[in-house]
């Protein structure tokens, strides 16, 4: 078996609430052009939309995606619904909303409570749906998210959300959450040489309470959407690497992937090849002592 012929399903699968999906997905921010939003060269539209449409055709059933992850060019919801519509019945589209960006790209402020159903219908109109099948909650640095989770809720049971989730939280914001409306999905940065004790602590609340946990940044690692894979311990992990044969991003991802059942992974890219190796990654096994010693990296000087 060669990684061509690897598809999502090696990677299991795991339910957002109702909707069945494979645990290896793909991340639609790097659609766009060779760096995140703004930053980087655009990308070609139509290798982009051959990337999404060759991802459905290796079994990736959870594409991630934000009406804000566009580019000077190109944006990431319209390159979805014109490579994928119609849509797979299958298929779950999970977007975020509560961070804003203008027309020129410039960040603005996060959206109050009132606002969140602008947000949501500029994402029904860009993906051409009547409903979204998950929705996150993306927190920006308020203390408390009852009152924006609160409104996310409202438009679930006005039937144009079908799921929620919440992003960029604390432990304590998925028990607020919980209290309001039930929580499908968190979405929270997360990396083997990232060390966070509170992104280890929300990985085992949600696999307690069978949510989803869904990293970000599991590839970039301490880079950040800024930074390249593997720009510390390139050591430890490429010597893992090494020994299976591939690249250092698949071994970061499997590892993501040996977290926990409940644990996702959306590695994004707008190149075929990386396609390939990502999908691929959810079939890579790692050994026990593989894993102690990757799980050093994640848990040094914390």
């Amino acid at each position: 078996m060669t990684a061509e012929t690897i598809t999502a399903d090696a990677s299991g699968t795991f339910e957002f609430g109702d909707l069945p999906v494979h645990r290896i997905g793909f991340g639609a921010m790097r659609l766009t052009g060779s760096a995140a939003f703004h930053l980087g060269t655009v990308s070609d539209r139509a290798r982009s939309i051959a990337v999404l449409r060759r991802a459905v055709e290796l079994g990736v059933n959870h594409i991630d995606t934000a009406a804000f992850y566009f580019s000077s060019l190109r944006s990431a919801n319209e390159l979805i619904n014109t490579a994928l519509a119609p849509y797979a019945d299958d298929l779950v589209i999970a977007t975020k909303v509560g961070p804003f960006r203008d027309y020129c790209g410039e960040w603005g402020t996060s959206a109050r409570p009132d606002q969140l159903r602008g947000h949501v219908e500029e994402n029904l109109r860009q993906l051409g749906r009547d409903h979204l099948d998950l929705v996150y909650l993306r927190r920006m640095n308020q203390d408390s998210i009852a009152e924006h989770f609160g409104a996310l809720a409202e438009l679930r049971e006005a039937g144009l959300v079908r799921h929620l989730g919440i992003s960029a939280i604390q432990p304590r914001h998925l028990t607020e959450a919980l209290e309001i409306a039930p929580v499908v999905s968190v979405q929270n940065r997360y990396a083997v040489d990232a060390p966070d004790p509170r992104a280890d602590e929300l990985l085992r609340m949600c696999g307690e309470r069978g949510i989803a946990f869904v990293p970000y940044y599991a590839v970039a690692g301490q880079g950040g959407e800024r930074g390249a894979a593997g720009t510390r311990n390139d050591d430890e992990i490429l010597a893992v690497a090494r020994a299976h044969g591939v690249s250092p991003a698949a071994i970061r991802t499997a590892w993501t992937l040996h977290r926990g059942p409940h644990v996702l992974a959306v590695p994004g890219t707008g190149n075929p090849d990386h396609l390939t190796e990502n999908v691929a990654a959810g079939a890579l096994r790692l050994g026990q002592e593989e894993l102690e010693r990757l799980d050093a990296l994640h848990t040094q000087d914390v």
